[in-house]
């Protein structure tokens, strides 16, 4: 086992291990000894810092819901602005998502299941998502960007849905595609053609591509 000097480093791993090991196979299907192993440590210790595995999967999904409501705060605050003028994370939680994430993270795989799920912590990243997508369109709406349909409720949860879709739908996306939709070539594919929709519907005819140099 490896030799960790902090507690609270040791937590720390278990947990993102833990993480990666819900996203990849479910917190149903992983045991206290995988998790032990991946981190490097025994299940003694892993009871011991968590109490259980029920313990240690309600920290991993406090820990995904704070990550992404850092993530979800910039968006909608501090980069309020800057999210109107650039477009694409206006029109896009996941290329935003793409932009703040390592290739790699497990955190796009353990909120597909934590979305589909019926826990807390699911429903509460969900509203807080809602709560995003309702003021989004609110602030494009302002802007002369958007319109608020005849049900603003109804159509922020349409958008947030078609987001989401790419999380959900992931793996089948990129089957169909060749690219997985989260990756930077994958998003430099989605996001266009999710702008064009948006802004002109599915009539709307693409701007020509700018010449090299122009």
């Amino acid at each position: 086992m490896r030799s960790i000097p902090e507690d609270r480093t040791t937590r720390a791993l278990i947990r993102d291990e833990a993480l990666g090991l819900f996203a990849a196979h479910g917190p149903d299907s992983v045991t206290v000894r995988q998790i032990a192993t991946a981190a490097g440590v025994s299940p003694g210790l892993v009871v011991h810092h968590f109490g259980s595995k029920d313990g240690l999967r309600q920290e991993v999904d406090q820990y995904v819901v704070a990550v992404f409501e850092a993530m979800l705060g910039e968006l909608a605050g501090e980069g309020g602005t800057e999210t109107l003028d650039s477009g694409a994370e206006a029109a896009s939680l996941s290329a935003a998502f793409t932009r703040h994430l390592p290739a790699g993270s497990p955190l796009p795989g353990y909120l597909r299941r934590l979305l589909l799920t019926d826990t807390d912590a699911g429903r509460l990243l969900f509203r807080r998502l809602y709560e995003l997508s309702r003021t989004a369109l609110a602030e494009l709406t302002a802007a002369g960007l958007a319109a608020p349909g005849r049900d603003p409720a109804v159509r922020a949860a349409v958008l947030l849905a078609n987001d989401l879709a790419v999380f959900l739908l992931r793996d089948r996306i990129g089957e169909v595609l060749g690219t997985d939709p989260l990756s930077a070539d994958g998003m430099a594919r989605w996001a266009p053609e999710v702008l064009d929709i948006y802004a002109g519907g599915l009539t709307a005819v693409p701007p020509p591509e700018a010449s090299p140099g122009t």
